[in-house]
């Protein structure tokens, strides 16, 4: 199935939307400083024990600059989920649902 690039400002347009999950590749501590509303906290070391979870959703991967989301999205993609990773990750979001500690 491959996967889908977006602009980090493209990510509030899936915030809350039904039928998508937007995941946090970052360790736990990352993300507990600064994440994007509604994320899921799953650390790409972690990641294979969560994808049957995943079912039919869109998955919306970002992490602090974009690589490991990109590598994660190409995984994924590959085994035929729907995917689309963040260009340049956290770093580069500017949007309104940014959430600090």
């Amino acid at each position: 199935m491959g996967f889908e690039t977006i602009p980090a400002k493209d990510i509030d347009r899936y915030v809350g939307q039904p039928g998508v999950f937007i995941i946090d590749l970052r360790e736990r501590e990352e993300f507990r400083s600064q994440h994007i509303r509604g994320a899921y906290n799953i650390p790409y070391e972690e990641l294979d024990r969560y994808k049957g979870s995943f079912g039919s959703h869109t998955l919306i991967l970002y992490c602090e600059r974009g690589g490991i989301s990109l590598m994660a999205a190409k995984h994924l993609g590959d085994e035929g989920y729907h995917v689309k990773t963040v260009v340049g990750g956290i770093l580069a979001y500017r949007g309104r649902y940014l959430e600090t500690a």
